[in-house]
């Protein structure tokens, strides 16, 4: 199943990298990532596509405890 994750980071050195591998540990590929940094620097909104067979729950409570994840919503994708 396909899902669309919406999150905001801090723009702090490796937060991308870590969001892209815990994302893999939890079983779910990604396949896009579209995303820009807010006018103040201090953040990046970020759209990721990823692709897994297993609960998008797991992933979105496991990005959720990560320092640089502010936020963090999940969706199926149509």
């Amino acid at each position: 199943m396909r899902y669309q994750l919406d999150f905001t980071l801090r723009r702090a050195e490796g937060a991308l990298s870590r969001v892209l591998g815990a994302t893999e540990r939890r079983g779910f590929r990604p396949l896009s990532l579209d995303g820009e940094a807010q006018p103040d620097g201090d953040q990046w909104r970020l759209r990721l596509t990823v692709e897994g067979e297993r609960s998008d729950e797991s992933l979105q409570q496991q990005l959720a405890k990560m320092y640089d994840c502010l936020s963090v919503s999940v969706q199926p994708c149509p």
